[in-house]
């Protein structure tokens, strides 16, 4: 049974930084392809960041150079750093992972399927 336990979210002012975290179970998540996603209220979920096996990552072009994923093999868990925070990115997010092991290019949320209990970020100006 593969399970993912989010954490790290929370409040920050504009240009502040927060890290979230994703602990994996069942399941190796340096193997696998494995993401964060976001929604907003009113929006649909948006992949924010994705990795592979090969270590390849991609990023959705409004947090290049602000967020950056990461995994910690030993630790089986996989990372989000945010950096520079905007308003725009107040939303929960969300990790994932799917069955796959090479992904090429930032998926839709179909591609995934396991999923974090998301975590809230809310970011003020």
């Amino acid at each position: 049974q593969v399970q993912l336990v989010e954490s790290g979210g929370g409040s920050v002012l504009a240009g502040g930084s927060l890290r979230l975290s994703c602990a994996a179970s069942g399941l190796t998540v340096r193997s696998h392809c494995a993401a964060w996603f976001r929604q907003a209220p009113g929006k649909e979920r948006e992949g924010v960041a994705g990795t592979d096996s090969t270590g390849r990552t991609n990023y959705v072009d409004s947090v290049k150079g602000r967020f950056t994923i990461s995994k910690d093999n030993a630790m089986n868990t996989l990372y989000l750093q945010m950096n520079s925070l905007k308003p725009e990115d107040t939303a929960m997010y969300y990790c994932a992972t799917s069955e796959s092991t090479v992904c090429t290019g930032l998926l839709p949320a179909a591609w995934y399927t396991y999923w974090g209990q998301g975590s809230q970020v809310t970011v003020s100006s």
